[in-house]
């Protein structure tokens, strides 16, 4: 075994249609076959949080995220840079942290090779009002679009559209302000943070955030920047300067529309956010496998 890990914690989000009822099965005879102890939590999505306090209290060598990337952030955050590793498997929709951790692999896959040739990495991240956030934050108007697009994922066509007609309500409402590391000041419709790890620009070792400002003309560019904010091709459009940040400054005439890791937060009309080089510990892989 690559890392020194003897006790292991899993939460397993069984209500994902990426994970199933048969996961906590696979999982046990995998950590069994590598003779760890090991304990298995299944709660209900309502209660993720709280199971993953329980699970970080136990202080394991390990906690093991089947989930999202939601859950994957806020097992950080219990964790710190000084908790348990944390080994954030394919269980969500778009599964960014896990496929940046261990590439495009299934679940099992990934565990195994995690206990086999894993080490530890820590990882940098962004942070802002207490929040952390591992893959990207987007601020402003796209992150009102959250509701309608979580009600699309479900299948749920009339909620999406009522959602998306109280998003369109808000939009352009007002415009962020912001400067970026102590630059001039400037305005957008909406600035998207991307971590390291996951960025495309910057390298998985770097010291800073991708920030992107956006700027959209209309309805049609919010309505795919709400729905595609980090996953599409939004970083070509004439709209769009990216740059690395260290520290951004943020505010707004009114309440500040979040997503951070994909989970909703609603900030204040003012906002720092900063690169944290130690978020969290992570059982990484070798790039070569």
């Amino acid at each position: 075994m690559g890392a020194n890990i003897k006790t292991v914690e899993v939460v397993a989000n069984v209500a994902s249609g990426s994970v199933g009822r048969g996961a906590p099965a696979q999982v046990e005879k995998i950590l069994s076959d590598f003779g760890l102890d090991h304990h298995v939590w299944t709660p209900e999505p309502h209660e993720l949080v709280d199971c993953l306090r329980a699970a970080v209290d136990k202080a394991p060598d390990l906690l093991v995220v089947l989930a999202g990337d939601g859950t994957a952030r806020a097992a950080a955050e219990l964790c710190g840079p000084d908790g348990p590793l944390i080994a954030p498997l394919p269980g969500g929709t778009m599964n960014m942290l896990p496929h940046a951790v261990y590439g495009l692999r299934t679940w099992p896959e990934a565990l195994s090779l995690a206990l086999e040739q894993g080490y530890e990495q820590e990882i940098g991240g962004g942070s802002v009002e207490g929040h952390s956030f591992l893959v990207a934050g987007i601020f402003g108007s796209p992150a009102l679009w959250a509701p309608a697009r979580e009600a699309a994922r479900f299948g749920k066509p009339k909620l999406a559209w009522m959602r998306a007609r109280r998003a369109l309500r808000r939009t352009f409402q007002g415009r962020l302000r912001y400067i970026l590391d102590g630059a001039e000041r400037q305005k957008a419709e909406a600035l998207v943070f991307i971590c390291p790890l996951t960025s495309r620009a910057l390298s998985s070792d770097a010291e800073a955030l991708e920030a992107a400002a956006l700027d959209v003309h209309g309805a049609a560019d919010l309505l795919r920047l709400g729905f595609h904010a980090v996953t599409g091709d939004w970083r070509a459009s004439p709209g769009v300067e990216v740059t690395p940040c260290r520290t951004a400054r943020i505010w707004a005439s009114r309440a500040i529309p979040a997503i951070l890791d994909g989970e909703s937060v609603q900030l204040k009309t003012l906002a720092e956010v900063r690169y944290t080089p130690r978020v969290a510990r992570i059982l990484a892989i070798p790039k070569d496998l």
